[in-house]
């Protein structure tokens, strides 16, 4: 059977999943009468509760005798790594651009990583059917792309499509509705090339992507590059960046082929398809398999390396251990390090000194986000530091931070409000154009510049703005970058907080809490908007006496809370505060808990 194997890559919410749903639909994946959900390869919690794509999935479909492997990536820049992992598994990629928006920082990023490795494109100019589409201008900025990252002219002569992918139409002209998506599936079978299918050589095959079942353990996911696989035959791993490491002995137990969502059995496969594996114990992603007795490793994609770490750490506070499924050392590092396994942007080290610490880097404050939130579901109980960015020196010994290119969209009158706090996080304005109603700034910001600031953007935009960054290199250090300019509020006491208590503190900021909730000394429970940490007493009732006065009795009017999703909560965080994180809550604390807050008080007469 002939094979293309292809990838859609775009930036975040330009419309992949969604083209991917209608390219199974068309394709005779579902029966007639059965019933589809929306978004069927985000298949994860998270994913659908998000409306994002956070890992690489694997599908395929035939059309017309052809077998297409498809493989759905995300768009956010922090998975970054799991779109160069999985672009050495392809022959070419669908570029997805939107018709209003046009090219993004993501696209830029994906798009150069896939031309670096002489890939052929399909640009897909998506969402013809918005009523701000400027699809003309947007073909022109996707040739400018091209052309700013040095493709080639087969490259540059790409075949451009114009498509709706909610309503499942594919046209060769922007002028020119479309029917269904044939016009794309006839432009993969001619433009993509087929696979090598060297079947003679000896078996050999790249693991790009891991899965996980209980039963099975570890299934390894790659692209066949010669040779043919059985089940039960007996095959090796090796290297290619570990090139002392002895080489393993292991059995194909199982093997599979992607057909539509499901992973069928079979018995053997060929060079040039896609294929899960199982039954390898310590598969790693960038590991080769080999037939026994011809073991030549093949070189893995270089991932970028992350910008960003966090420490993990036991949880320590007074209520610790009354709400976590696994809350030891032992059990929070091993997690970590199979985390590793399947995230190859991921790095987790040991803190020096310390045997219940953990220093996790990644590709931005979204992908470890996603990691604790991950953990937090699982019912590991655990605490996380403030993000900090990671630092490197060149051969002159100076000191070099990492930069990212912000490209915000935001309306004509909140540009100044957009600008002025740019300035005050070290962020150069490189471009500003007008697209559409909206105004398009382009700046190179520090990555450090960037914590905190998404929920400042959407309240200077009024919540109309759209920002998106991706990581572009590093330069010199900008010097330092003013972190919070609010304090926080910090509960007195142990105790229930209760609602006189809340009502009595609520003057000095914004709370976090409602009555009820469990707090210790030392935990903060709302934002004070001076610069200093405020001490508060959340658990204070009111007195009784003999004695009635008209009113006393009123009900006391207590303000909404703000509730902090994770996120918020770790952009929020200052150097001398944490974050607990259980399965049921997530609290915010300073480091050093109620002692030396209840001597400063002391000392000081203050008494909420």
């Amino acid at each position: 059977m002939e094979i293309r194997n292809v990838a859609i890559i775009a930036h975040v919410d330009h419309g992949k999943t969604t083209l991917v749903d209608e390219m199974l639909k068309q394709s005779g994946v579902y029966r007639e009468n059965q019933e589809v959900v929306d978004r069927v390869m985000d298949s994860g919690d998270l994913e659908r509760e998000r409306g994002i794509t956070i890992l690489a999935k694997n599908t395929a479909v035939n059309y017309k005798g052809v077998k297409i492997n498809i493989v759905d990536t995300p768009g956010h820049a922090d998975f970054g790594g799991e779109v160069e992992r999985v672009l050495k598994m392809v022959n070419g990629v669908i570029l997805l651009v939107d018709a209003a928006e046009g090219p993004m920082p993501q696209t830029r990023f994906v798009l150069g990583r896939a031309l670096e490795l002489g890939h052929r494109v399909i640009v897909v100019v998506n969402k013809i059917d918005r009523p701000d589409q400027r699809v003309h201008e947007v073909v022109d900025e996707v040739l400018e792309l091209l052309i700013d990252l040095n493709a080639t002219d087969e490259q540059l002569d790409s075949p451009m499509l114009f498509c709706s992918g909610r309503n499942g139409t594919a046209s060769y002209s922007p002028d020119k509705a479309g029917v269904d998506l044939q016009p794309l599936f006839d432009t993969i079978l001619e433009y993509i090339p087929a696979p090598e299918q060297d079947t003679a050589a000896p078996f050999q095959m790249l693991v790009s992507s891991l899965d996980y079942n209980e039963f099975v353990g570890r299934i390894a996911i790659g692209r066949i590059e010669r040779g043919i696989v059985r089940q039960n035959m007996d095959i090796c791993l090796c290297n290619y960046h570990a090139p002392d490491a002895p080489v393993r002995r292991a059995r194909a137990v199982s093997l599979y082929e992607y057909d539509g969502l499901a992973k069928v059995p079979v018995t053997e496969a060929a060079a040039g398809n896609i294929v899960a594996m199982s039954g390898i114990g310590e598969v790693s992603i960038g590991d080769t398999i080999c037939a026994v007795g011809s073991v030549e490793p093949l070189p893995f994609v270089k991932i970028s390396p992350p910008t960003m770490e966090m420490t993990f750490s036991v949880n320590d506070s007074p209520f610790a251990g009354r709400e976590g499924k696994f809350v030891t050392s032992r059990q929070i590092r091993d997690r970590l390090y199979r985390e590793t396994m399947k995230d190859v942007s991921l790095r987790v080290t040991d803190v020096e000194n310390s045997t219940d610490s953990f220093n996790v880097a990644g590709r931005g404050e979204m992908s470890l986000s996603i990691l604790i939130e991950t953990m937090r579901r699982e019912g590991y109980e655990f605490q996380v530091s403030p993000p900090r960015v990671l630092m490197n020196r060149d051969e002159n010994g100076t000191l070099q931070e990492p930069m990212e290119e912000m490209v915000a969209d935001v309306p004509q009158e909140y540009v100044g409000a957009v600008i002025e706090k740019m300035g005050t996080r070290k962020g150069e304005l490189l471009e500003m154009n007008p697209v559409g109603s909206r105004m398009r700034l382009k700046f190179s910001v520090p990555s450090r510049g960037l914590f905190g600031y998404r929920n400042e953007f959407l309240t200077d935009t009024h919540g109309e703005g759209i920002m998106a960054s991706v990581l572009s290199g590093y330069a010199p250090f900008k010097g330092e970058i003013a972190r919070r300019t609010t304090g926080s509020l910090i509960a007195w006491e142990q105790g229930e907080a209760v609602a006189y208590g809340i009502w009595n503190a609520q003057e000095r900021g914004a709370m976090f809490i409602t009555p009820g909730t469990k707090v210790y000394g030392g935990m903060i429970v709302g934002a004070s908007p001076k610069q200093e940490d405020i001490p508060v007493n959340v658990c204070r009732t009111k007195h009784l006496t003999n004695t009635r006065a008209s009113g006393s009795d009123e009900a006391l009017r207590l303000v909404p809370p703000r509730q902090l999703s994770l996120e918020q909560c770790l952009e929020f965080l200052a150097d001398d505060e944490l974050l607990e994180v259980t399965p049921q809550n997530l609290r915010l604390r300073k480091r050093i808990l109620d002692h030396s807050l209840r001597m400063k008080n002391l000392k000081g007469g203050k008494k909420d």
